[in-house]
C-alpha cells in the first residue's frame, strides 16, 4: 500500500480513496459491522468495515489488537458523529505489527500507575492534546522573537558558576572541576545580548529543589530574551506582550484542543492588554486587606500568589521586591534602593508565577559589591564581570517558565502532565 495521509487532512478528500497509517486506538463491532477507531497522532477517524462487503479484510481486523500499527485503505465521507468528523469505508487493510496487551486500556487508571508508564501514557487524546498546546506555546515564542528582530543564541547547560542561588544545583564532576547543570540560560544571555542587541534562548534548566508541589519539576524548559538599552517598563512591556501574542494563537490554533480538555476558553479570551501592575507593597496591602498575616521583606508563598490573581483576569506584575529576597544582579530603584527593578508575572486562576524577570545591574563598582554581599565566588564571574567592564549599557530579561505556561492555558492540575517525561522528586523513570 502507499505511504498515508495524515488524519488531520481527510476533510480536503471526502469522495476520495485515501490510504492512512496510525495505530488503533479502539474497535467496537455489532456482528456484521466492525468499527476501528485509528489515531496517528494528528488526530482519530472512524474505519468501517461490512462483513458481507470485505469478509476476509473482515475476519482480518478481529485479530487486530489495541496499539497494534496499521494501514488502512478507503473512501472518506463525511460523518459529524465520528471522531474528527469524517469517516473511511475500509477497501484495504495491511497490518504492519500485532501490539501485546496493551496495559492502558479504555477505564481509569491510578495516577502512579500512569507515570510509570508514561511512554504510552502520551499516545491518549488528551496527552496529544496537551503536547500539541505546548508545541503551539513553543512556536508562537519563537515567531513572536523573530518579529521583534530578536536572534536565537543558544546558552549553555553545564555552567561553572550558580545563577539563581547556590541551594538548588544538581553538582557535576567536571573532569576533576565542579560544574553544574543551569539553573538559567540569563548570564550567558547577557553576553549575548551585548552581542547581538537583542536575543533569546530555548532550552532546558535545572532546580534541585525538594519540591512535590503541582507547580514543580527538577527539570523544566525556560524561554528567556534579553535586551540591550531595554530598562525595566521596556521589559514589562515586552512579556505582556509575548503572553498576549501567546494566548491568542493558541485560541487560534488550538481551540479544539482546548475544548477537548475542558478549557473554559471565556477565561483565556479575558485576557487583555495592558496587564495590571501592582508594586510588591502594593500586593503586601493587598494579602493584609484579604485577612493574610504578611510582613514587608517576606517573599510570597503559593497561597499568596494565588489570593493575589484572583483579583484578577488576566496575569498581574508584582514588581519592585525587595533587594534582599532577590538575585544578585538585579539593579535597585534609584528612587528607592530597599528594591529593585524586577518584576514576576503571575497568572491567573492560582497557577503562580510563570515570568520572572528584570533590569540588571550594569555599573561594573555595584556589581562587585553584590557579588562580594552574597558570597559568590569572584573567579567564576570575571568573565561576567566583563560585560561591565568593556561596553556596559542599561539592559533588562526575563524568562517564562514553558510548563507552568502550559498548565495555566490547559488548566492542569499538575505540571506533570505538560512535558513528555517529567522529572520529579523520586521520579526519574522512565
Amino acid at each position: 500500500m502507499p505511504q498515508g495521509i495524515l488524519i488531520k487532512h481527510l476533510g480536503k478528500h471526502v469522495g476520495e480513496e485515501v490510504a492512512i497509517q496510525g495505530w488503533l486506538y479502539n474497535k467496537r463491532s455489532s456482528g456484521k459491522i466492525q468499527f476501528l477507531i485509528v489515531r496517528d497522532g494528528t488526530g482519530l477517524v472512524q474505519c468501517v468495515l461490512v462483513k458481507g462487503e470485505q469478509p476476509e479484510l473482515f475476519e482480518m481486523a478481529k485479530g487486530i489488537t489495541q496499539e497494534s500499527a496499521i494501514t488502512v485503505k478507503g473512501m472518506v465521507r463525511e460523518e459529524p458523529r465520528s471522531p474528527g468528523g469524517y469517516e473511511m469505508s475500509v477497501t484495504g487493510l495491511e497490518i504492519i505489527s500485532i501490539a501485546q496487551e496493551y496495559p492502558i486500556t479504555h477505564k481509569e487508571h491510578g495516577v502512579d500507575f500512569l507515570m510509570d508508564r508514561r511512554h504510552l501514557w502520551i499516545r491518549t487524546p488528551r496527552q496529544n492534546a496537551v503536547l500539541r498546546i505546548r508545541a503551539e506555546i513553543e512556536q508562537a515564542a519563537r515567531d513572536f522573537f523573530h518579529q521583534n528582530d530578536f536572534t536565537l543564541v543558544d546558552s549553555p547547560i553545564i555552567t561553572p558558576a550558580a545563577c539563581e542561588g547556590t541551594t538548588t544545583l544538581f553538582e557535576l564532576d567536571y573532569h576533576g572541576e565542579k560544574a553544574y547543570l543551569t539553573q538559567s540560560g540569563q548570564l550567558y544571555n547577557e553576553a549575548s545580548a551585548m552581542a547581538v542587541g537583542r536575543m533569546y534562548c530555548f532550552g532546558p534548566t535545572f532546580r534541585a529543589e525538594k519540591s512535590k508541589t503541582r507547580r514543580h519539576l527538577m527539570e523544566f524548559w525556560m524561554i528567556e530574551a534579553e535586551a540591550a538599552f531595554f530598562d525595566h517598563e521596556d521589559n514589562m512591556k515586552l512579556q505582556e506582550e509575548l503572553v498576549y501574542f501567546i494566548v491568542k494563537r493558541v485560541l487560534e490554533r488550538r481551540r479544539k484542543d482546548l475544548e477537548f480538555l475542558g478549557r473554559d476558553i471565556s477565561k483565556l479570551e479575558a485576557v487583555k492588554l495592558p496587564f495590571p501592575r501592582l508594586s510588591y507593597t502594593e500586593a503586601v496591602e493587598l494579602l493584609k486587606s484579604k485577612g493574610e498575616q504578611f510582613e514587608w521583606g517576606d517573599d510570597f508563598g503559593a497561597p499568596h500568589e494565588t489570593i493575589i490573581s484572583q483579583n484578577f483576569d488576566s496575569p498581574v506584575f508584582i514588581h519592585r521586591y525587595p533587594t534582599a529576597i532577590k538575585a544578585f544582579y538585579m539593579k535597585p530603584d534609584p528612587a528607592d534602593p530597599r528594591v529593585v527593578l524586577g518584576a514576576d508575572l503571575i497568572a491567573p486562576e492560582g497557577y503562580g508565577e510563570i515570568i520572572g524577570g528584570g533590569q540588571r545591574i550594569d555599573d561594573l563598582q555595584l556589581l562587585e559589591q553584590r557579588i562580594e554581599e552574597h558570597k559568590l565566588p569572584r573567579e567564576a564571574f570575571e568573565w561576567y564581570l566583563d560585560l561591565r567592564r568593556y561596553g556596559s549599557v542599561p539592559h533588562s530579561g526575563f524568562g517564562l517558565g514553558l510548563e507552568r505556561t502550559v498548565a495555566w492555558i490547559c488548566k492542569l492540575d499538575h505540571v506533570r502532565e505538560t512535558i513528555p517525561f517529567p522529572r520529579m522528586l523520586y521520579r526519574v523513570y522512565p
